[in-house]
C-alpha cells in the first residue's frame, strides 16, 4: 500500500539521517576518526543509561529495543548500529557495573576499616556498598532472575569474592571458628545483606534510613556473640 510504503521509507529517512549526523559534521564532510569515535562513545552511554532506566521500571525479561530506543530518543535503527539485541546491551552494561561494584567492595574492605570495631566497621563497609546500589538499580535488576550468560557468571565471580572478603575478616574475628563455620556464617550474613537490600531500595528518605540502620543492628546483635577478639593488625 503506498501509505505503508511512505511510512518505511520515512523511517529509513531518520535512520540515515542520524546514521549521517553521527558521521559527518555540519558542512557535510566526513568527521575525523577521532571525532567519530568521541561521537559513538556518547551514543553508546545514552543508550546505556536508556537501557538501565527501562530495566529497573520493566524489569529485564519485558525490556525490548524498541523500549530502550524510545527512552534514548532515537529510532530502534540508530541503535541497532551500536547493539544488535537486548542481550547485548544487558552484557555491556552489566559488565561496566560489575567492575564498579568490584571496585565499591575493594574500598568497603580496606584494611583500615577492617581494623576498626565491630559497630563501625559495619558502617564502613556496608554504608558504599549500600549507596552503590542505591545509586545504580540497575544493577540490582539485571543481577537478579534476567539469566543473561554474560551477566550470570561474572555476578557468581563476584558473590564469591565477596563471601571470599566477609569469610576472611570473621577469621580475624573469631579465630576458633572452623572453616564450616565460617562459611555458614558468611553465607548467613550475605543473606541477611541481599533480603534487607530489596526493602532498602523499595524505599528513599527517612524510611530507607531507617531500614538501612535496621539491618546494622541485626548483624551486630547476630555477630557480637561470636566475636572472641578485637583484630590489631
Amino acid at each position: 500500500m503506498p501509505g505503508t510504503r511512505m511510512g518505511k521509507n520515512t523511517e529509513k529517512g531518520t535512520e540515515d539521517s542520524e546514521k549521517e549526523t553521527d558521521d559527518t559534521t555540519a558542512t557535510g564532510t566526513t568527521a575525523p576518526p577521532r571525532r567519530r569515535q568521541a561521537r559513538g562513545e556518547r551514543r553508546i552511554s545514552q543508550l546505556l543509561a536508556a537501557a538501565a532506566g527501562v530495566f529497573c521500571r520493566t524489569g529485564y525479561a519485558s525490556a525490548s529495543t524498541n523500549a530502550i530506543a524510545r527512552e534514548a530518543g532515537v529510532s530502534p535503527g540508530t541503535l541497532y548500529q551500536y547493539f544488535p539485541n537486548k542481550e547485548a546491551i544487558a552484557v555491556e552494561l552489566g559488565g561496566q557495573l560489575l567492575q564498579r561494584a568490584h571496585e565499591t567492595h575493594g574500598q568497603a574492605f580496606r584494611p583500615e576499616n577492617l581494623r576498626r570495631p565491630l559497630p563501625e566497621l559495619l558502617d564502613a563497609v556496608l554504608d558504599p556498598v549500600i549507596a552503590f546500589n542505591c545509586e545504580n538499580p540497575a544493577f540490582w535488576a539485571l543481577m537478579h532472575g534476567t539469566g543473561v550468560p554474560g551477566i550470570a557468571q561474572e555476578h557468581e565471580e563476584l558473590h564469591v569474592g565477596l563471601l571470599a572478603r566477609i569469610e576472611a575478616v570473621l577469621r580475624d574475628f573469631c579465630p576458633e571458628a572452623s572453616t564450616q563455620e565460617l562459611a555458614h556464617i558468611s553465607n548467613m550474613i550475605l543473606g541477611i545483606f541481599k533480603s534487607s537490600l530489596d526493602l532498602i531500595l523499595a524505599h528513599e528518605g527517612e524510611e530507607r534510613a531507617a531500614y538501612t540502620a535496621e539491618l546494622k543492628t541485626v548483624l551486630l546483635r547476630y555477630l557480637e556473640p561470636m566475636i572472641t577478639t578485637t583484630p590489631s593488625h
